[in-house]
């Protein structure tokens, strides 16, 4: 019996990368998982994989951007599964790159993915999971949320957006039993990393970022991070760490240190 044995989860996200790694363990971990992306191959071969270690998994294609898409892709998770009790919402873009005054449509186009994107999730499984008593949402941030790194705005306002909208979901469903976190999920070489390296306005604008990508591509331990962000969504997903909800957290972050001290201080206020 894994840790998330009869729960149901929807994943974006999810044919490479961060999210292929979440899906494959919350699936290990005994959860029906729906794979969501616009790449209906890449979801197809992670589909094959969870089946094969005998899990299960739901490939849905569509357009996390898109109000219909992301109603139709839920209706369907629940018809196969049953109801949604868990959201990893981890779609997201690394560019575009260069001034903040340079193409507004692409700037915005990622401001749909970052921001959009969980609110059309929210919109469609917060219902299902307040009427069944609660359930948890990752939302999967990065530290550009905290940071200000020229030419990379579109990026960092979507990542600082996305802690926010924890923060708010918090406050505003942690009564009816939702949970909500907000994660760096580590630094790995994944395929938007591989975008980002080749990317012509990313060499111009961030020399010093797509230096580092370049080193970490030849590192051959850089996926290392990927088993400890799966493993970290799966601690919060678990209900261990409730208490922290509507917080964002980075990986060396101590959740069993984090949690002691809250309830000290709650202790102490009381």
């Amino acid at each position: 019996m894994g840790e998330l044995t009869r729960r149901v989860a929807i994943v974006t996200g999810a044919g490479r990368g961060f999210g292929r790694a979440i899906a494959k363990r919350f699936a290990a971990e005994g959860a029906a998982v729906a794979l969501i992306s616009r790449t209906r191959s890449q979801l197809d071969a992670v589909a094959a994989e969870i089946d094969a270690a005998g899990g299960r998994a739901l490939p849905i294609s569509t357009d996390v951007t898109s109000s219909e898409g992301v109603r139709d892709a839920v209706a369907q998770t629940v018809r196969e599964f049953g109801p949604v009790t868990d959201l990893v919402s981890n779609a997201g873009v690394p560019g575009p790159f260069g001034p903040i005054w340079n193409n507004a449509e692409s700037w915005w186009a990622s401001q749909k993915v970052h921001q959009l994107a969980p609110i059309l999730f929210l919109q469609e499984v917060v219902p299902i999971m307040i009427s069944r008593g609660g359930g948890r949402v990752i939302l999967v941030s990065a530290k550009a949320s905290h940071i200000l790194a020229p030419f990379l705005s579109a990026y960092c306002v979507g990542k600082l957006v996305q802690t926010r909208i924890a923060a708010h979901l918090d406050a505003e469903a942690a009564a009816s039993g939702v949970r909500v976190f907000a994660i760096d999920p580590g630094f790995v070489f994944t395929d938007l990393a591989e975008e980002t390296l080749t990317s012509p306005d990313a060499q111009r604008w961030l020399p010093d970022m797509t230096a580092r990508l370049r080193s970490m591509k030849e590192d051959p331990d850089r996926e290392r991070e990927l088993p400890l962000c799966a493993q970290r969504c799966v601690d919060l997903a678990s209900g261990r760490y409730d208490g922290l909800s509507g917080g964002y957290f980075e990986l060396p972050d101590d959740l069993n240190a984090l949690l002691k001290s809250k309830a000290t201080k709650a202790v102490a206020a009381s």
